[in-house]
């Protein structure tokens, strides 16, 4: 049997943030108030998930009434149906170890946040969300939907169980859900992950729409460290969009996070005149896999990934910048083919979760897209 999952992403499942969790002031009823509570949230997980543990913790203090668990980062709510890995990249520009949140077990912000009832939510909410992307790789989900009991079951726990990626390959490996391929997925630095059970990939449906999830972030004042960046303090910041990339399934083409990012947002990006452009690298010249570090460097308060030294922020309309790609903290570089991205950095729903930070001018400022009302 072949080794199960590349290097990346056996790292990325490792991957985990370090939370201090407060209990807010206003629900604290006894003296001397709890102890803020440590613990270390799996990126693919969900904020919800860990409300066992902090319940234990804190129902000794709180007011009476019904417990509606729910989470804000400086006065923030954090939308539960984000995975947790995605809300500190798109919230913490420069990380922050532990990341200090405040959680409330009253006063449901239901004009902010859509309801969730425990952990059935969340996992109905995971679900669906696999369809989705199932739905637009394939052109159907018949394969989710016929998924039995048992695997679904196994699924949902090999998200809940953290690092747990042999089991998620051996139930998805029977799903046969798409892989995305081009000319540089059979270079060893970038051929696709093994599946339980498998010795190559053609039982693969190859697909040629990637399901992607971009969270554009919008930041009115420039900034050339990530410790300026400014704080932010409503959704209305963010643009949450469902868009995919049409991939070229042809055998011989192939594209780029920076071709995808085009597609993504091409009412942004405007095209380079010919004779600036830098032409595409041959694969003689890509030479290095990016580097998925282990989660441990975040705990010590470090970016978990270090690929490539920060560029230059990006000019892609008259008053426009934008200012970084983070994808599993990771800020890869625009020229690595979008192939090996989403085959070892897609997220157990299947599709691809994106970061993105977009620099305006304060005078020309207007949001990118409606803001998701979810």
């Amino acid at each position: 049997m072949d080794e199960i999952g590349t290097e990346a992403q056996k790292n990325v499942w490792k991957a985990s943030i370090p939370l201090l969790i407060h209990l807010h002031d206003s629900e604290i009823t006894s003296l001397p108030p709890p102890n803020p509570v440590v613990i270390l949230a799996p990126r693919f997980g969900y904020l919800p998930l860990i409300a066992p543990q902090l319940k234990a913790c804190f129902s000794g203090t709180l007011p009476p009434g019904d417990d509606t668990i729910w989470f804000e980062y400086k006065g923030m709510p954090l939308k539960w149906y984000i995975p947790t890995g995605v809300l500190f990249d798109l919230l913490c520009a420069e990380p922050e170890s532990p990341w200090k949140l405040t959680v409330h077990f009253r006063g449901y912000p239901s004009h902010l946040l859509t309801p969730c009832e425990g952990e059935d939510a969340v996992k109905w909410n995971f679900i669906n969300s696999l369809k989705e992307a199932v739905y637009i790789m394939n052109g159907n989900c018949k394969n989710i939907m016929n998924m039995s009991q048992s695997d679904q079951t196994a699924l949902w726990r090999s998200v809940l169980d953290a690092g747990n990626l042999e089991s998620f390959l051996k139930v998805t490996s029977k799903l046969k859900l798409g892989v995305v391929e081009d000319k540089y997925i059979h270079h060893p630095l970038f051929k696709p992950p093994s599946s339980a059970g498998t010795t190559d990939n053609t039982d693969l449906v190859k697909t040629g729409r990637i399901p992607v999830r971009l969270y554009v972030r919008t930041v009115l004042e420039e900034f050339h460290d990530l410790e300026n960046v400014p704080e932010i303090d409503s959704w209305d910041r963010v643009s949450c969009i469902n868009r995919p990339i049409e991939f070229d399934k042809d055998e011989g083409t192939y594209m780029t996070l920076g071709d995808a990012m085009k597609t993504l947002l091409p009412e942004y990006f405007t095209e380079r005149p010919e004779h600036n452009e830098k032409p595409k690298p041959t694969e003689d010249e890509i030479i290095e896999e990016p580097s998925v570090e282990p989660a441990d460097t975040e705990s010590s308060g470090e970016s978990t990934t270090t690929v490539t030294d920060r560029p230059e922020p990006i000019q892609i309309s008259t008053n426009l910048k934008l200012g970084l790609i983070r994808i599993h903290r990771c800020e890869p570089p625009l020229n690595v083919p979008i192939s090996w991205v989403v085959n070892n950095l897609m997220f157990p729903d299947h599709f691809l979760h994106i970061c993105v930070y977009l620099i305006h001018r304060k005078s020309s400022f207007r949001p990118l897209l409606s803001a998701s009302t979810r």
